[in-house]
């Protein structure tokens, strides 16, 4: 008997595996590459959502754990994916400046602000009103992160590329069997796959659409992240990722022409050189419309877990939702109100 059979493997299931092989448990991953948008993520981590001028829910916390978690696993693949770079916001005017300081004042803004304005110039890009650092900011690089890890799971026999078939499930009061495999738990960490997942389909998972550019940009000179309505990441050699849009009709993977465009119109606000588009990129995030992940257990199988809905944070969220689930399972530690799926299942337990 192993100790976790593991369902996805994007951010959320990676997350919860590397938890779990941290604490000496035994893992079995599936993975069937149905789901991109942890592949395709811009990856950024940012304390501060910029569009509101808002603390991200429990910032600091999951920036001090995912810090480790990342370190751990550069060393573990020996490859680097976590990459610290500034967060500028590049302002249009006087008035966005002054509220850029109005929020810095607030005492959990505090820590991710710079209160002194960067003048900086960087070719290829007009900024007169100057711009503003976000502090504690970076990027993973998923792509990487994601083909690696595979890698080594593949390595040392922990990884099934197969989809997963949920009606060949068994469920015991002890134990979950799955074509010969009897593990102690199973973890759904589908993203927006949960949609057919019998176990957890009725919750209210919404899936938010993306689209991203990698662009050639050879007179754009950048050395941190730029970011307004959109955000402009350097990845060396003139190319650089743009991101991202969203769309909450359309579910598919497919780019679509009103992306392209409207990607194309918000860079031409940001920077004033020429750029080719290298690549199109779309995926489907997986949202909720609380803004908050759903981890928890099933209400009537004690051993079915799941952990979704990390949406557009996946790298911040990640490790510290993993950790959570696991201290749940393992330690009986109860989860935080605003991640149980209890919020959802208790209200429909009391309709019904």
């Amino acid at each position: 008997m192993i100790d976790y059979i593991i369902v996805g493997s994007g951010l959320a299931g990676i997350s919860f595996a590397e938890t779990a092989l941290s604490n000496s448990k035994t893992i079995v991953v599936f993975n069937d590459d149905s789901q991109n948008s942890s592949k395709i993520a811009g990856g950024l981590y940012n304390p501060v959502i910029l569009k509101r001028f808002s603390e991200v829910w429990q910032a600091q916390e999951q920036l001090q754990l995912m810090d480790g978690f990342y370190s751990r696993l550069n060393d573990k693949i020996e490859s680097k994916v976590d990459f610290k770079i500034p967060i500028l916001r590049k302002f249009f005017s006087i008035e966005e400046q002054n509220n850029w300081f109005t929020a810095s004042d607030k005492p959990a803004l505090a820590p991710f602000l710079s209160t002194s304005l960067i003048f900086k110039t960087f070719e290829g890009i007009d900024s007169p009103f100057g711009y503003g650092e976000v502090l504690q900011t970076g990027y993973v690089d998923t792509g990487l992160l994601l083909s690696e890890y595979h890698d080594y799971l593949l390595s040392n026999q922990l990884l099934r590329n197969e989809t997963f078939d949920y009606n060949d499930l068994i469920i015991d009061e002890e134990r979950v069997s799955y074509k010969g495999i009897i593990a102690r738990h199973i973890v759904f960490a589908e993203g927006f796959g949960l949609q057919a997942n019998p176990f957890f389909n009725e919750l209210p998972l919404d899936g938010t659409k993306g689209e991203l550019f990698i662009i050639k940009a050879p007179l754009l000179n950048l050395d941190v992240i730029v970011n307004t309505s959109v955000f402009i990441l350097p990845l060396g050699k003139d190319l650089f990722k743009v991101g991202a849009t969203y769309n909450w009709r359309d579910k598919t993977n497919l780019p679509t022409e009103e992306g392209r465009t409207e990607l194309i119109d918000r860079i031409k606000e940001i920077i004033s050189c020429d750029f080719e588009i290298i690549e199109h990129y779309a995926g489907v995030r997986p949202t909720v419309r609380d803004r908050r992940p759903l981890v928890g257990t099933h209400s009537e199988y004690k051993r079915v877990h799941v952990l979704n809905g990390l949406g557009t944070r996946g790298v911040m969220l990640g490790p510290a939702m993993a950790k959570a689930l696991f201290d749940n399972i393992e330690n009986d530690i109860l989860l935080d109100k605003e991640i149980d799926i209890k919020r959802f299942t208790n209200k429909r337990k009391g309709k019904s």
